[in-house]
């Protein structure tokens, strides 16, 4: 796990400043402390920071083909590294060191562009070609290493993290309206927009070709749901069980300490299960404890790591919310709002002690609908197809406009969202339930000549164009290739690469092994949500190994008490940054209006809070304008 940066100037035949892909490469210094290199040549500047995991003494970056012509930077492990090693020794190349960026280089002489699709692993990687004089920026299928980019007529600077852009030049710091539009409906700025209007982000399965020529962007891979295999639950949970054991694996690639995440759910439990049976020594394992019961899953740890006699880590936190909240508005580089950002740093500070590689159960949720917004949406697009559209608009719309929230009743008595949802279309009512602000409070939350600047922009055109593509016409396979596109990618895993990068822990996970992702997607529907239960066919492999208290309890999430902290903990800070601050973006008085409602206990507005709090956090920390 390292950070990656440069510049490249399209036409200079002076050497690039060195001094400058300096200042940029320490920006990422907490990406990798253990190494630093830098190449500077006629137009080109790269810079690297390592932590080393593979081949600790030779595999110092950038690093170069034999005549120097090529050089690459790898952010992340390439875990076919092996075998490719032996394919090219086949086919003549020489190798110096036991590193896996070095299979990079000669893949990329045989193979040019077509290199990436042969790589299984997660990276983001730049390759400078100084015959041809073009610079190639690539990032892993689903975008588990982050890879920033800034361009122009003249230029253009990347980096693994936006600081060291910032950090490169006196690049504009204008805000993208849309961008920020999108973040308060989602939490997350999805790719490949930035906060910033002048960056972007490469697209996850794609790599990008700079040249004296312009730019281009080439996709090179992406999960298909067109091809389902008709085979019986037995065959399936047999495939499962060997699939996600083949892609624990290949991740086992180490030449430093190695443990695993454990938080007592389905998806973690399963991944140690799989470790279990492949190593010959304990697997270290960590979790955290919260005060709050209702938080709390250390129990579940413990009951799953006695279970395999795992060398158990366990720690009880109580989070320094001021002091957090700061950190993490500097780590995360643009607005962020997924308070499990919290609880993920304190398990990757504590695992950091005991390991440099932790596994994880990401992906899970996604693949086999696990979310419980999957049973809600079924169970609507069931009455969708019962209830004529017409009177579904006449009908829902409106009840979804006056019924109470009732945000302290029952959830049975809970209907507001779902009218709301009802009376639109699949994807809108999606769109709808998912939403931090949705449309009707988004437009009060900005201010009229914020407004005014969007004009008729709708953040749900983010979702359509997923959608559209999704290459099958089954409902829940098309939102889940949605939230593989944005969901996982700018949320679950920018909050994982930003949290345990902030502490030097490289993060893997078996589960996103693009392999094993398009194994699950081969599977009909029904086998991942039936009856109201989602992960089923995950839950039925992995019955022989794991307790059904385990695998059938009640999802909990990785959550903590965000509503207490905003009336405790946060009140005093956020209250002043919530509703002192006139930034001429949000609205006051709409502010004011929800900041009452959760402190008088009507609704729990903790998120949309978190959400406004981290987004004032972020552009104090960076001076945005």
């Amino acid at each position: 796990m390292c950070g990656i940066c440069g510049i490249f100037e399209y036409d200079r035949r002076a050497d690039i400043p060195g001094e400058m892909v300096h200042r940029m490469n320490q920006t990422m210094i907490h990406r990798g402390p253990d190494d630093g290199g830098v190449f500077v040549g006629p137009g080109i500047g790269l810079g690297h920071r390592r932590l080393s995991i593979i081949d600790l003494a030779g595999g110092h970056q950038p690093m170069s083909n034999e005549d120097g012509t090529i050089w690459v930077l790898l952010n992340g492990e390439i875990y076919n590294y092996p075998e490719l090693r032996s394919e090219l020794l086949g086919r003549g190349h020489k190798f110096t060191t036991k590193s896996d960026t070095e299979a990079i280089v000669h893949l990329y002489e045989d193979f040019a562009e077509g290199c990436f699709a042969k790589l299984r692993g997660m990276f983001s990687i730049a390759l400078w070609d100084s015959r041809n004089r073009k610079l190639v920026l690539a990032r892993d299928r689903v975008g588990k290493k982050p890879l920033f980019y800034a361009a122009d007529n003249r230029r253009i600077l990347f980096g693994s993290e936006l600081k060291a852009l910032l950090a490169g030049d006196s690049l504009a710091r204008e805000i993208d309206e849309q961008a920020l539009s999108d973040y308060f409906s989602f939490g997350y700025i999805p790719t490949p927009k930035t906060i910033y209007r002048t960056v972007r982000k490469v697209m996850p399965g794609h790599y990008l070709v700079a040249s004296a020529n312009g730019i281009r962007e080439t996709c090179y891979w992406d999960l298909s749901f067109a091809r389902v295999e008709e085979r019986s639950e037995a065959e399936w949970c047999e495939r499962i069980r060997h699939e996600l054991c083949e892609a624990t694996r290949v991740r086992l690639m180490s030449d430093v300490p190695l443990g695993a995440f454990l938080s007592g759910g389905i998806d973690s439990s399963s991944v140690v299960a799989m470790m279990s049976h492949l190593m010959k020594r304990a697997v270290t394992t960590c979790s955290i404890g919260f005060q709050e019961e209702k938080y709390n899953e250390a129990e579940y740890a413990r009951q799953v790591s006695q279970l395999f006699s795992t060398d158990h880590h366990e720690q009880i936190v109580q989070p320094n919310a001021v002091e957090i909240v700061d950190k993490l508005a500097w780590h995360y580089d643009e607005p962020f709002a997924d308070s499990s950002a919290i609880p993920t740093y304190y398990v990757s500070k504590i695992a950091r002690g005991q390991v440099t590689v932790a596994l994880g159960g990401d992906g899970g949720d996604e693949s086999f609908a696990g979310y419980r917004r999957y049973k809600l949406d079924y169970y609507e697009n069931r009455l969708r197809r019962h209830v004529p559209t017409a009177l579904r608009r006449t009908l829902f719309g409106p009840l979804g406009r006056w019924y109470p929230a009732l945000a302290w009743a029952p959830r049975v008595f809970r209907a507001r969202a779902t009218f709301q949802s009802l009376s639109h279309s699949p994807l809108e009512g999606y769109f709808h339930s998912i939403s931090y602000f949705r449309p009707d409070d988004k437009a009060r939350l900005f201010t009229t000549d914020f407004r005014d600047r969007l004009g008729d922009y709708d953040s749900l055109s983010v979702f359509r164009q997923y959608y559209d593509r999704a290459d099958t016409d089954d409902l829940l396979s098309k939102i889940q290739y949605v939230d593989v596109k944005t969901y996982l990618t700018d949320d679950i895993l920018t909050k994982v690469d930003r949290a345990s990068m902030a502490v030097s822990l490289e993060v893997r996970a078996p589960m996103l092994d693009h392999k094993f992702m398009e194994c699950v997607a081969s599977m009909p529907s029904s086998l991942k949500l039936r009856n109201g239960t989602g992960k089923y066919i995950l839950k039925k492999a992995f019955e022989p190994i794991l307790p059904a208290e385990i695998l059938y309890r009640a999802k909990q999430g990785f959550a903590i008490p965000l509503g207490q902290w905003f009336k405790r903990e946060l009140k005093g800070m956020a209250e002043e940054i919530i509703l002192e601050t006139d930034d001429g973006i949000l609205d006051k008085r709409f502010l004011k209006k929800i900041w009452d409602q959760h402190q008088k206990g009507y609704y729990d507005r903790s998120a949309l809070l978190w959400a406004t709090l981290m987004f004032r956090k972020w552009r104090q920390t960076f001076r945005a304008l």
